[in-house]
């Protein structure tokens, strides 16, 4: 009986390499001078063909230029393992976008913050909070980002603005108000866009008028007179815009003409629309 021919081995699958742009920067060793390809430990790879293996000027891990090291990673992600203790950060980093994440642990304390903001965006969450106090603002924004809202409280006094606004967004809002005292106005506007009452009457004293006007939004109408007379025109228009006749009335003769012609228009379009519903 005549043997059945073994299986022809499947071709390996050819990506399509993205050509480099015309005015890309010269290939250079990532310390300094010409690549090597010799001297490479994927020297062998040169031999597999363009988007398959490596392709110096284009794709390659000895390069200087990030794009290129990216590239070569997109042609072999399983190499990536391989290179997570690279001298180069920008080889680590890279790296570290297409790692196992079981490898990703060791990179919590890289020396550079390039490569921990890549760390940051694929840990897992049960290790995340390890980079809470990161020196670099940067990983802390990216830990905000991904953090559980109820493990966000070891943030809530983080020394950068940029990380606290994160944390006001997302913060559970019965957490939220010892953020109304925050040193920063950006932040203090983003706690008054989701706090509850009574919380949020006791931000109608900021000494910021971004703020009172933000409060003016969001206030019960019934309260809203506590506003009314507020010293930035542009709070008192906001009362204007949802106020009750009394508080209204109140506001007839205000120093601004837009505030007054704001009143005259909510009164007469109440007054229109009361008379429409009992006639």
């Amino acid at each position: 009986m005549k043997a059945l021919a073994a299986p022809a081995k499947p071709s390996p699958v050819r990506r399509e390499p993205v050509r480099a742009p015309p005015d890309d920067i010269p290939a250079q060793h990532w310390q300094g001078g010409p690549i090597c390809c010799a001297a490479c430990p994927y020297a062998k790879l040169l031999m597999l063909g363009e988007g398959l293996g490596c392709e110096p000027g284009h794709a390659c891990v000895q390069d200087v230029y990030a794009r290129r090291i990216d590239r070569f990673f997109s042609w072999h992600p399983a190499l990536s393992d391989e290179q997570l203790s690279h001298p180069y950060f920008e080889v680590r980093a890279i790296a570290a976008r297409r790692a196992s994440v079981f490898r990703l642990g060791a990179l919590i304390s890289d020396p550079d913050e390039t490569v921990r903001m890549q760390v940051a965006m694929r840990l897992p969450l049960s290790q995340l909070a390890r980079l809470v106090s990161d020196p670099h603002r940067e990983v802390r924004i990216r830990v905000a980002q991904r953090l559980a809202p109820a493990d966000l409280t070891a943030l809530r006094h983080d020394p950068d603005y940029g990380v606290r606004e994160l944390v006001a967004q997302r913060l559970p809002l019965a957490l939220l108000a010892v953020m109304a005292f925050d040193a920063d106005r950006a932040v203090r506007k983003h706690v008054a866009q989701r706090l509850e009452m009574p919380a949020l009457l006791g931000m109608a004293d900021d000494a910021e008028a971004a703020v009172r006007r933000i409060v003016a939004e969001y206030l019960p109408v019934a309260l809203l007179s506590c506003l009314a007379h507020d010293t930035d025109w542009r709070v008192r228009w906001e009362v204007a815009q949802r106020a009750d006749m009394a508080t209204l009335e109140s506001m007839l003769n205000d120093t601004e003409p837009e505030v007054r012609q704001a009143v005259r228009e909510r009164l007469k379009s109440t007054v229109t629309h009361l008379g429409a519903r009992n006639g």
